[in-house]
C-alpha cells in the first residue's frame, strides 16, 4: 500500500489531534521518527498558541463588556444634563473599547487559521503513523506465521518424543521383568540397576486407561452428533 492510498482513505475523515491522544503515544512514542517528532512539536506549539489566543480573546471580551457597563452606568438619566466627569469616563471607556476592538480584530485571522494549520500538521502526522503501523503490522504478521509454524513443528516433535519415551518405558519394564525373573533381584542389584517396576507399571496402565477413556468419550460424542444430525 502506498502513501497515496493512505491519503485517499483519510481524506474527509475527522481525525483526532494525535498529540492529545494517549493511545497514539503508547503505540508510537518509542518508534517515532525524527519527522514525526518535528510534527509533534509543531502541533503542540500551535495548540499552545491557540489556547493562548482563546484565553486572550476571552479576557478582552470580558474587559469590553465591563467597559460597556461603565458607559451605561455613567450615562445621564433621560432629561438630565450630562455630568462632565461622567462624560469623561464615558469617553475614556469608548477609547479603551476601540483599543480592545483593534486587538480583537488582530486575532480574527489567527483564530480562523490556527485550526486549519493544526489539522494540516495533524494529517501529515497521521500519514506517517499509518505508514509505521502498516509496516509493523506486516512484519508482525510474518513473525506470527513463522512462530506458528515453529510451534506446530515443536508440537509434532514433542508428540514423537512422548511416544518414543513411552515405548522405551514399556521396553524397560519388559527388560527388567525378564532379567529379574531369570537372575533374581540380587543379581540385578549387582548391575546397580534402580528401577521402580511397580510404579512404572502403574504409570503405564494409568496412561493407557486415560487414553482409552478419551477414545471412548470421543466416540460417544461422535455417536451423539450423528444421532442429532439424523433426527434433524
Amino acid at each position: 500500500m502506498a502513501k497515496d492510498d493512505f491519503q485517499t482513505v483519510l481524506k474527509g475523515k475527522k481525525i483526532p489531534i494525535l498529540t492529545l491522544d494517549n493511545k497514539w503515544y503508547r503505540l508510537f512514542e518509542k518508534n517515532m521518527t525524527p519527522e514525526m517528532k518535528k510534527l509533534e512539536g509543531r502541533i503542540n506549539e500551535l495548540l499552545k498558541e491557540q489556547g493562548r489566543i482563546n484565553n486572550e480573546v476571552k479576557d478582552l471580551k470580558k474587559i469590553k463588556n465591563n467597559l460597556m457597563n461603565e458607559i451605561v452606568a455613567n450615562m445621564p438619566e433621560e432629561g438630565q444634563p450630562a455630568d462632565p466627569s461622567h462624560q469623561k469616563k464615558i469617553d475614556e471607556s469608548k477609547r479603551m473599547i476601540d483599543q480592545v476592538n483593534k486587538r480583537l480584530a488582530e486575532y480574527d485571522d489567527k483564530i480562523l487559521d490556527l485550526p486549519r494549520l493544526i489539522d494540516d500538521e495533524n494529517f501529515k502526522l497521521m500519514l506517517l503513523s499509518m505508514e509505521i503501523c502498516y509496516d509493523e503490522f506486516l512484519s508482525n504478521t510474518e513473525d506470527i506465521e513463522d512462530i506458528s509454524a515453529w510451534i506446530k513443528s515443536m508440537r509434532m516433535e514433542l508428540k514423537r518424543n512422548i511416544i518414543k519415551k513411552q515405548q522405551m518405558e514399556v521396553k524397560n519394564v519388559e527388560l527388567y521383568s525378564y532379567m529379574n525373573d531369570i537372575f533374581g533381584s540380587e543379581v540385578i542389584n549387582l548391575f546397580d540397576i534402580r528401577y521402580d517396576i511397580e510404579d512404572k507399571k502403574r504409570q503405564l496402565m494409568e496412561a493407557a486407561e486415560a487414553k482409552a477413556e478419551k477414545k471412548r468419550a470421543d466416540e460417544a460424542k461422535e455417536r451423539a452428533a450423528q444421532r442429532i444430525a439424523g433426527g434433524a
